[in-house]
């Protein structure tokens, strides 16, 4: 008899998947019919019996608990006493919630009993742990009520204690009716060049918060609105009532393609507020979901994969030196979150000496760099290294792109418009004070320079952070120009005639722009790069080409950071939460008047310690001041390897106004710099960048990529 029960059972499944490809309802039926008509025909199958009105009622501790009829709606656990829907547990009999407790409940043993319990709870066992026998439903409900109480009680104590985590991004967007930067615009991010047709309308399977069951039950939601990785979220059967929408991560762990509980046994229930909407809820389901898109079903598996990072604990690398912007040190990895790392200088005995960067910051880079290039280099006063920390292989880092420089190249003494690395906010008159081998330059700000070249900073060639003269004229963007000069406004003409000085050749910059699909007034997640430990809400004010402005939110504009459209120090909303790497709110304006108080007293100096860069006020350093090798550039480039002790201050060598450039074979890219470009054709290339790529879904091309994803549609077969 059991064995012909067990072929009408899979006969009674079989039909629900030829009729469901994607057997998304299985589990809708699963909740809402009784298991015992397993072998009722196929016509009541197809009828979906709305739920009672009224159901027992439990109260406990003042909190109201209402189940279904413990015969056709819950069942108990016999091995770990969990209490959950009937059909969803495990087994013809439903005596068993997982495989685990079947199989343990066979030998009956207590460490059997207690491995079970540990599995479902996630609590370490005890000592007095017995065997769970079986006990009453109203009981296991009663006990189950007093445990959430008791969560609940403990999660709002927490929240309180730490106000800093209530930031809501979901509120935040809303209430300014905010957009938020696409997830593939930031290709260093998880899922970043995955994300591919996740928009507006796509259905997933959620947790139904809406509902009084004691167990963890599911429902069927779309994405009205995405905001980076986070997504407003409407359970189906509201239509246009907004009163239930609620904000989630999309990538978190209880978001699911339709289907998923279908095939992991999970239930699916209605909300509370309409299960009396509709008679047949899986009529409505297919009318609704057929065709409809929904996440890969993979869709977890690439978040995981993304977010694995190939940097570990006690990697050596060498990286910028906060205190002297002009040569590195030999750090050691501490911690990695998100793709950043805790870097911890060698020297320092307490690890409390620290830099952050993203493990594809340039400031970053494999032990031996500095001597193969020709940069300076602070020597380690440790004798004997740590034999546990190990040189992180060079694989692991960016590499930037090869260039020939043995035509006409960038020389020293000649004029540029740099980044500001003391002042993010500012571009300003720069001068190239050394050449370095594979294309990398040391560069100057004029009028603010220290005299041993202490704040040089070295740029590659290719770097988006340096600009030929007039970038900042053409684009209509305020230049800086050196300290205490005196002829204003500012003419590059007359500053190079003055200083016996040439411009640095346009051909020989980074040309290239490209699609990142950003827009003015985008929400997202960026570093504080004078302070880079701190990642904060920030906003998009200004597009040139590929250089951004960032705005970080509650703050005064001269805070303000100019950085690449492909920084990776720039996150989607919601990667802080994804991480579980802390985000800055917007300050607030008594915060905000303190700080920026304080920072108003201490100006600017070149003598500040680079704490990659510092927010809202800078450190003087205490330090001894270094030099730096004064040895002229000629032919070839020297590759010395050489400590601070032996250097000398530099001579800043200028070349004569009649020097004439030699031929050159420039690094080639898709766009090139017109030296004639005028004001009005850089705007339009802006407004051509604004326009940046969309991602509609068709229907019926369910199998073409996008983005590097595949398209997934809900179908329902013949």
């Amino acid at each position: 008899m059991e064995n012909t029960k067990d072929l009408t059972e899979h006969s009674s499944r079989s039909e629900r998947k030829r009729r469901d490809s994607f057997g998304m309802f299985d589990g809708y039926d699963s909740c809402s019919e009784d298991t015992s008509s397993s072998s009722s025909s196929d016509e009541s199958e197809e009828e979906v019996a709305p739920l009672p009105s009224s159901l027992p009622i439990i109260k406990n501790n003042g909190q109201v608990y209402t189940y279904p009829d413990g015969k056709s709606g819950m069942a108990t656990c016999e091995m770990c006493g969990m209490v959950g829907v009937r059909d969803a547990f495990y087994s013809k009999t439903k005596r068993f919630c997982s495989v685990s407790c079947s199989r343990s409940y066979s030998s009956n043993s207590k460490k059997a009993s207690i491995l079970a319990r540990l599995q479902v709870t996630g609590k370490p066992p005890t000592k007095k742990a017995k065997v769970l026998q079986k006990q009453p439903l109203v009981a296991k409900l009663a006990a189950y009520a007093q445990y959430q109480a008791t969560v609940q009680n403990q999660s709002k104590t927490k929240t309180a204690s730490v106000p800093v985590e209530g930031f809501n991004w979901g509120h935040y967007i809303s209430s300014n009716s905010s957009t938020a930067a696409p997830v593939n615009c930031f290709k260093h991010a998880p899922m970043g060049t995955c994300w591919g047709d996740i928009s507006e309308g796509v259905r997933v399977e959620v947790p139904n918060t809406d509902c009084s069951l004691p167990t963890k039950v599911f429902w069927i939601a779309g994405i009205v609105k995405l905001a980076g990785y986070n997504a407003l979220l409407r359970y189906e059967g509201f239509e246009s009532d907004s009163n239930l929408d609620f904000w989630c991560n999309i990538c978190g762990p209880d978001i699911h393609p339709v289907g998923w509980c279908a095939t992991s046994g999970k239930p699916l229930v209605p909300p509370r507020s309409i299960q009396h909407k509709y008679m047949n809820w899986k009529t409505f389901l297919v009318k609704r979901l057929t065709g409809a898109k929904t996440l890969p079903p993979d869709f977890s598996q690439k978040v995981s994969e993304s977010m694995q990072y190939p940097f570990k604990p006690s990697m050596r690398v060498e990286v910028v030196d906060k205190t002297h912007l002009c040569r590195t040190r030999v750090a050691i990895v501490d911690n990695v979150i998100g793709g950043r790392l805790r870097l911890v200088y060698e020297e320092s005995e307490d690890k409390t000496d620290d830099f952050w960067c993203h493990m594809y910051s340039p400031l970053i880079h494999p032990i031996g760099w500095s001597r193969s290039i020709g940069h300076r280099f602070k020597r380690s006063d440790i004798t004997k290294k740590q034999e546990s920390y190990f040189d992180a292989p060079p694989h692991l880092f960016v590499k930037v792109k090869e260039i020939e420089s043995s035509g006409e190249w960038f020389k020293e003494g000649m004029k540029l418009e740099a980044i500001d690395p003391l002042n993010l906010s500012a571009i300003c008159v720069a001068t190239i004070r050394k050449v370095l081998a594979d294309g990398y330059l040391m560069i100057g700000i004029d009028g603010s320079e220290a005299a041993d070249g202490s704040d040089w900073f070295c740029y590659h060639a290719t770097s988006p952070s340096i600009f030929p003269v007039g970038f900042c004229e053409i684009n209509m963007i305020e230049l800086t120009p050196p300290r205490g000069y005196a002829k204003l406004p500012f003419k590059w003409f007359d500053y190079l005639r003055e200083t016996g000085s040439v411009a640095a050749p346009v051909k020989l910059f980074n040309k290239e722009v490209p699609n990142h699909g950003f827009h003015v007034a985008m929400k997202l997640e960026a570093v504080d790069l004078m302070e880079p430990r701190l990642v904060c809400v920030a906003t998009v004010t200004r597009i040139i080409h590929r250089l951004l402005r960032i705005h970080f939110d509650g703050w005064e504009d001269e805070y303000d950071q100019w950085v690449d459209c492909e920084s990776p120090d720039l996150y989607p909303v919601g990667w802080c939460q994804l991480t579980g790497y802390q985000l800055q709110p917007p300050a607030s304006p008594s915060s905000r008047d303190s700080q920026s108080s304080s920072s108003k007293q201490k100006k600017k100096s070149k003598s500040q310690q680079y704490k990659g860069h510092k927010k809202k006020r800078k450190i003087p350093v205490g330090k001894k001041p270094v030099s730096l090798s004064s040895v002229p550039m000629t032919g070839a480039v020297r590759r010395s390897f050489s400590g601070d002790e032996e250097l000398t201050p530099p001579q800043y060598r200028t070349l004569p106004a009649q020097t004439a450039p030699e031929a050159c074979q420039p690094p080639r890219t898709s766009r090139e710099f017109s030296p004639s470009l005028k004001t009005v054709s850089s705007l339009q290339l802006k407004e051509e960048l604004l326009d940046g790529e969309e991602y509609s879904f068709l229907q019926g091309a369910s199998d073409q990529e996008s983005n590097g994803s595949a398209s997934h549609y809900i179908k329902q077969e013949p």
